[in-house]
């Protein structure tokens, strides 16, 4: 006969089995059978995470636009905010942005971010990078403290990418004053490529012409605020935001002039008017694609992991305005040939897409979230 010990046992037993498979699957918040993938739930309350990025492949540092920066553990569901960040000015699109882990972190430790810097009564984006301890950052250094300073509080940028070859690109906007763009004796509206300490590559397009900033890879650029280096295919992926329709995703090239704001797709805020003269003008680049009306992207990543392999080599784009993660497929000519709007029903403004060690996707919401894209179980 079963005693009456062993039954409650086995009762408590299958209770805590069954609570603790509901917590476990209260995680998905979402499922998309037609991709066979599931969104999990890493962390929430966190603010504007602005940038994140794997540390290893167990923790993703992440910044939030206030001026913060923490980890995040989510195997271990721990988080743990870092001591010693920057005095960043932070008011409308300005604060602490991106951070970027390079491929030889393990050697040097040195990890990058992008923030906007008080000057007076103005501010600038600025490259900087520092080593973590524990969890302090410390040797703080600002790189480039960008001659892009504005009294407006927004298009600051800004991406970080690096390639293969010691250097480091990012991205600037044009500051709210539309000339920035084509006036190259400042970086507003400009992707600048440097070599990791700061010094500038002897091969940079406009080195050796002292009538422009030496820094300068591209320019002619609104607010890009996604950008990615493809090591596979040695191709600059940028995404920025054009005004009321315009946003362009374009394959950056060095010296080239992407044309704002003489030409774009996009009309003015303040009626159904053009910007610039057109279109198209002769020295001016085409965009890949762009978006009528505005998807306002939060970011860019080529998706190269094996989870998804049916994914590789698509680019991916968090939406702002339009609440949902844009997946663009590129053909090997680089021509934009299709396009699949994600995640619509989570109506998120989704800001920074990153790819893990796994193949998993992850994304920073504007609600303070950060979720993950898995493989179904």
């Amino acid at each position: 006969m079963i005693s009456r010990k062993y039954i409650q046992f086995i009762i408590i037993f299958c209770l805590f089995f069954t609570l603790h498979i509901i917590v476990k699957a209260s995680n998905v918040i979402y499922q998309d059978k037609a991709n066979n993938f599931d969104i999990e739930e890493v962390v929430n309350g966190l603010g504007v995470i602005w940038g994140m990025a794997f540390l290893n492949n167990d923790e993703i540092i992440f910044t939030q636009r206030n001026g913060k920066a923490g980890l995040v553990n989510p195997k271990q569901n721990k988080l743990t905010w870092l001591k010693n960040p920057p005095s960043v000015y932070h008011s409308g699109q300005a604060g602490l942005l991106d951070v970027a882990i390079p491929d030889d972190y393990a050697q040097t430790g040195w990890i990058y971010f992008t923030y906007s810097k008080q000057i007076g009564d103005k501010s600038a984006t600025t490259l900087a990078r520092a080593k973590l301890k524990k969890d302090k950052l410390h040797h703080w250094q600002d790189i480039l403290v960008s001659q892009s300073s504005g009294t407006t509080n927004y298009h600051y940028g800004s991406r970080i990418t690096f390639d293969e070859q010691g250097h480091v690109f990012f991205s600037i906007g044009d500051r709210g004053h539309r000339p920035n763009a084509q006036n190259l004796l400042n970086h507003a509206g400009s992707i600048l490529r440097l070599n990791r300490d700061g010094s500038v590559p002897d091969d940079n397009p406009f080195i050796n012409d002292n009538n422009i900033l030496s820094e300068i890879w591209s320019y002619g650029h609104r607010n890009p605020q996604g950008l990615f280096y493809d090591k596979n295919t040695h191709r600059l992926w940028s995404i920025e935001h054009g005004p009321r329709g315009g946003d362009e995703i374009n394959l950056i090239l060095p010296g080239k002039n992407y044309g704002w704001p003489i030409i774009s797709y996009g009309k003015e805020y303040w009626g159904p008017i053009a910007v610039g003269e057109s279109t198209h003008k002769k020295g001016m680049e085409q965009p890949v694609k762009y978006y009528v009306p505005s998807i306002a992207p939060g970011s860019l990543m080529l998706y190269s992991g094996k989870a998804f392999p049916q994914w590789q080599g698509n680019l991916f784009a968090g939406a702002l305005k339009l609440k949902h993660l844009n997946r663009i497929i590129i053909n090997k000519n680089s021509k934009a040939v299709g396009e699949e709007r994600l995640l619509k029903s989570l109506d998120e403004r989704i800001r920074c897409v990153i790819e893990s060690p796994e193949g998993w996707i992850y994304l920073s919401t504007d609600s303070g979230k950060i979720l993950r894209i898995k493989p179904a179980n």
